[in-house]
């Protein structure tokens, strides 16, 4: 072509908003696809290190985003509208084509809706769990984005004979994500000369504080095993060190999440993405949740599922205990880890049902091709 034609082609340009570590890796997998379909286009992101590294432009950390539960909101109001406003002059200066925005609901649906009043496209990928709570929020949802990407299954349907809202499903990526980490990591080095027990206490430092102490406590009652911590990539060291001292089997990996499951032989892991990264791993694992007592009362009249951890969603069933706020306790978390490592019929169900998810979770085919095919088309239409 020549380059007369070339310099008149108009390079596409798309702004995604990200607020946590799992959105920054779904979203940096969903941008290595957009430069797969079109090596001009333009990114410019709030996200994470995973998100930078394609090349995009970060404009904000989401460690600086990082606020959790009811309270913790509350607390930090001012931040955040601060950071609201920051984002829509950030975005009317860029002028994207498409303004891409990845779960992080509390935030998203926030700028979603003021983007539509700005004649602005907005597709939202990784649908906010309006299923669980605040379903009120649909009606809305359908009125400011133009397309939504869902990753759970049961999300599509949900959607449509609910609200009669065609959304579209483009399978889950943590499945081609953890398949690729198997296949290129496979002759790693141990982490350990003992046998690992995984403890996974969440990014952000308000639930962490909440729940990693209960956790650890685990490690006395097993000196047999060496319980490794996986360090959130935005917080630093010597923030976990305090929490340490005390426990001679516990030590701490960064940035070394994936690899650290493909090593345990079982996890405490914090409810959310983790778990159904865990599960995917094929690690048995007890979901830990625990928040300030503010946030939870709210929560629990709030929340209308009867699981908190996706493995259970997705299965509809128990597959993985749940231990949440006054049931994480030392006692139970000993009661339940013997349990996961000593009875091989649970262990095999466990198993079964991890094997069932994947097969459920994989009939969506590549989600972060699905997703970039998707948005780009999306784009191109008039």
């Amino acid at each position: 072509m020549p380059s007369s034609l070339n310099s008149d082609i108009k390079k596409m340009k798309y702004y995604i908003i990200a607020g946590e570590a799992s959105g920054d890796l779904h979203g940096s997998n969903l941008i290595k696809e957009l430069q797969q379909l079109d090596t001009a286009i333009d990114i410019r992101c709030w996200g994470g290190d995973k998100m930078k590294a394609t090349g995009a432009t970060l404009v904000k950390h989401y460690k600086d985003l990082a606020f959790m539960g009811f309270a913790e909101v509350i607390a930090n109001i001012r931040t955040i509208l601060k950071n609201l406003g920051f984002c829509k002059k950030d975005i009317i200066q860029y002028k994207p084509d498409t303004l891409v925005l990845i779960d992080y609901p509390g935030f998203n649906l926030r700028i979603a809706e003021w983007a539509k009043k700005q004649g602005i496209k907005v597709v939202y990928y990784i649908a906010p769990q309006v299923w669980a709570w605040k379903e009120s929020r649909v009606p809305k949802m359908m009125k400011c984005i133009d397309k939504m990407l869902v990753i759970l299954p049961f999300e599509k349907d949900y959607f449509k004979s609910k609200f009669n809202w065609n959304v579209d499903y483009v399978g889950h990526p943590l499945v081609k994500v953890i398949d690729d980490y198997k296949e290129e990591h496979n002759n790693d080095e141990p982490l350990s000369n003992k046998k690992i027990i995984a403890v996974l206490p969440g990014s952000r430092k308000q639930e962490i504080r909440k729940k990693l102490p209960v956790m650890l406590q685990t490690a006395k009652h097993f000196p047999e095993y060496q319980f490794i911590v996986a360090q959130a990539p935005s917080l630093e060291n010597d923030f976990y060190n305090t929490f340490l001292h005390d426990y001679p089997n516990v030590s701490v990996v960064n940035n070394e999440t994936y690899r650290l499951l493909s090593n345990a032989d079982a996890a405490m892991v914090t409810s959310g993405t983790a778990t159904l990264e865990t599960a995917l791993f094929g690690v048995p694992e007890i979901v830990c949740y625990k928040g300030s007592n503010i946030s939870y009362q709210i929560a629990k009249r709030l929340i209308k599922v009867k699981y908190i951890s996706l493995v259970n969603l997705i299965m509809n069933k128990l597959v993985v205990k749940e231990l949440i706020q006054h049931e994480l306790t030392e006692r139970n978390l000993h009661t339940e880890m013997l349990r996961i490592l000593t009875d091989k019929n649970n262990q095999e169900h466990i198993q079964n049902d991890y094997r069932e998810i994947k097969n459920i979770l994989s009939a969506g085919g590549n989600a972060s091709a699905n997703a970039a095919n998707e948005i780009v088309d999306f784009t191109k239409m008039q």
